[in-house]
């Protein structure tokens, strides 16, 4: 692939990205505590990548049984549905697109992660 192929447009199913760079899902572990919120740094370090033509969000736990590792976001509280919409308006404003990573660790990997911190 050329550095020309990157920068052109391409199909994902149904969508049209802006370019073939895409940013993949990484757990980071900065959400607001307590409630496991994402926040206004969250936004901004998505704001920022939203010239990759498609982004995945990290980690986000759908129940609160569900997370493993601390400090992650969840998706499952009115709060939490808030913090994220922070997120999607910032990356929308920038002309991007982004898709929510959903996580459901189980208990084998909360307990571990759990006894770790």
């Amino acid at each position: 692939m050329t550095h020309s192929e990157l920068f052109k447009t391409t199909q994902l199913g149904p969508y049209t990205l802006k370019n073939r760079i895409v940013l993949p899902p990484l757990t980071r572990s900065r959400s607001s505590q307590p409630g496991n919120i994402a926040n206004d740094l969250m936004a901004t370090y998505y704001r920022q990548r939203s010239g990759a033509g498609f982004m995945v969000t990290e980690g986000t736990q759908i129940e609160p049984r569900g997370q493993g590792y601390a400090w992650t976001p969840g998706i499952h509280s009115p709060e939490q549905i808030q913090g994220w919409r922070k997120v999607t308006d910032a990356v929308h404003a920038e002309g991007g697109g982004d898709l929510c990573s959903t996580l459901a660790c189980g208990p084998r990997v909360a307990h571990i992660a759990a006894t770790r911190w």
